[in-house]
């Protein structure tokens, strides 16, 4: 067979198997997503084996820090996807739910219900922890998978999806539910992205080059977020031991993930007291600091910030530091230089806060705690399909609700318009 007829093919099974489970109960999808975290549980040696083998492949190719660091299985991480699998079966189906309902004057009776998207596209790069979590997703919400990982993790991709795709199967649904692209070459994804007939959205995450690339190709709704620059501001009302908790926190405890600090923005007006402290711990940690001029000032090693580092996603121990003339030069260098995705503010002055709150544009915005918690774990959407930065259809962390359409259902007893 041709490449363009095995992906069609792999896109016709998921779109049948979709109808299926889009009128799945949740009893039979809970049952399904526990055999499907046991499967991984019971696997886990074969999992890093298959893992191994992409890390080492990594190396020699000189993958990055931060990729190698994404596409690392190992037992606890195993263990986090089961416990997101496991999270989403306390979770409520969100399929079914009535989100209104009016009765008109003409007797109509008319609710919007909640109904699965259909078939999903997930494209992904190095995470194979996706591989778990977008599958279970999906399954809750009545959505079949299809899910493309890079080439830098397919050994790993393939075994989670084959042992997810039988715990399917062995729960009594189609195992087309969950399937996996692993032609990892850019024309089968060019391909998929022409199948607007079977797939109903496609999701990229990765870099902002593979979101582009996505969007220029796809003739399929792309649910998108380009690159996460996200800011900390310490304000001159802020707690400064709070603030050197916060920022070291958003920067060093995962630089390789995109709500990670990119940019700390400091108040002229306490940056001498807080930036010397705050830039020896970060390079203690290993961070490479650049700074505008002022910032250059109050600490040492400390190379000159260009225009580039303003809009940059390191990604890595890399922060570019800025000292600002207060909360309005610090809301403008994040409407200016941000990518909407996640930014906080350190204060103890409710008004700075509550204008922080309101004219910063983005997907989350924090006060007085690290941007590392945009997450749909950590907001309680149990496991997430991605962090969306743009306005439709959905913003912010995906989890059940936002791998959801809406339907009208109008009931009526024999109403005929005039």
């Amino acid at each position: 067979m041709t490449q363009e007829s095995l992906v069609l093919q792999l896109a016709q099974s998921a779109k049948t198997a979709s109808r299926v489970l889009a009128l799945a109960n949740t009893k039979l999808k809970d049952k399904a997503l526990a055999l499907m975290a046991q499967a991984l549980r019971d696997n886990q040696a074969a999992i890093i084996r298959e893992n191994e083998i992409d890390l080492e492949r990594g190396k020699a190719t000189g993958l990055s820090l931060a990729l190698s660091d994404r596409l690392k299985l190992d037992g606890k991480r195993i263990q986090s996807m089961v416990q997101g699998l496991e999270e989403l079966i306390k979770l409520p189906d969100p399929v079914g739910e009535v989100l209104g309902s009016i009765r008109r004057p003409n007797g109509l009776e008319v609710s919007r219900v909640r109904v699965p998207l259909g078939v999903v596209g997930i494209i992904y790069e190095a995470r194979p922890n996706v591989t778990a979590d977008a599958a279970g997703l999906c399954l809750k919400s009545g959505n079949a998978v299809i899910l493309r990982g890079g080439s830098e993790a397919i050994n790993s991709n393939r075994v989670i999806a084959n042992l997810l795709a039988r715990a399917v199967a062995q729960a009594g649904l189609p195992g087309d539910c969950v399937k996996i692209l692993d032609d990892t070459s850019h024309e089968a994804i060019y391909e998929l992205l022409k199948l607007e007939d079977y797939i109903d959205v496609i999701i990229p995450r990765g870099g902002e080059k593979l979101i582009r690339s996505v969007t220029e190709h796809s003739r399929i709704p792309v649910i998108k977020h380009y690159k996460g620059v996200c800011h900390v501001y310490v304000d001159n009302f802020a707690d400064l031991d709070m603030a050197q908790k916060i920022a070291y926190n958003a920067k060093v405890q995962r630089p390789g993930v995109c709500n990670a600090m990119e940019t700390l923005l400091v108040d002229v007006a306490i940056a001498g007291q807080f930036l010397p402290k705050m830039l020896e711990q970060l390079q203690q940690a290993k961070v490479e600091i650049r700074g505008c001029p002022r910032t250059q000032k109050l600490g040492q090693n400390i190379q000159p910030a260009t225009e580039d580092d303003w809009y940059a996603e390191y990604l890595d121990l890399i922060l570019a530091v800025k000292v600002v003339d207060g909360l309005d030069a610090a809301i403008e260098h994040i409407a200016k230089y941000g990518s909407q995705h996640s930014e906080a503010i350190v204060t103890n002055n409710y008004r700075h806060a509550r204008r922080f709150q309101q004219e910063v544009d983005s997907s989350a915005v924090f006060v007085n705690a690290s941007t590392r918690f945009n997450d749909g774990g950590e907001f309680g959407l149990g496991a997430e399909i991605g962090i969306s930065t743009q306005k439709l259809h959905a913003r912010g962390p995906m989890g059940l609700a936002e791998l959801t359409s809406t339907k009208f259902v109008v009931w009526g007893d024999g109403q005929v318009r005039e």
